[in-house]
């Protein structure tokens, strides 16, 4: 296997492929695999991982790789995001249930008044 970069034209970023070779028998002829592991970044020269790349380097959580490890992360992230959520849905719902209540209270307030008007 092998390492292509290859620089798009119009945006002028340097992406990186491993590259690896095999005969293909239908053609009789080389053909290539490539699999996009990063850009290139233009001031240091370093590859930069794309979204889409799965490290297996290990990282702080044990021997789970980079993008798993932030997946974790993120999805702990959600999960308090989505409980602090859901308590204020339902304060919001308690809220609502207690306004009805008074609602209908007033209206047969309202009511009583406009029986005894129509006295």
């Amino acid at each position: 296997m092998s390492q292509v970069k290859v620089t798009n034209k119009k945006s002028g970023i340097t992406y990186v492929y491993e590259s690896e070779s095999y005969w293909d028998k239908e053609k009789k002829q080389p053909r290539n695999k490539r699999k996009l592991i990063g850009k290139i970044d233009p001031e240091t020269g370093e590859i930069i991982p794309t979204r889409n790349h799965i490290s297996d380097i290990p990282n702080d959580s044990g021997d789970l790789p980079a993008s798993v490890a932030g997946l974790k992360k993120l999805c702990r992230s959600y999960e308090k995001k989505l409980s602090k959520q859901s308590e204020k849905i339902q304060m919001l719902n308690d809220e609502l249930s207690g306004m009805k209540l008074e609602k209908k209270a007033l209206l047969q307030k309202l009511k009583e008044l406009m029986n005894e008007f129509d006295s």
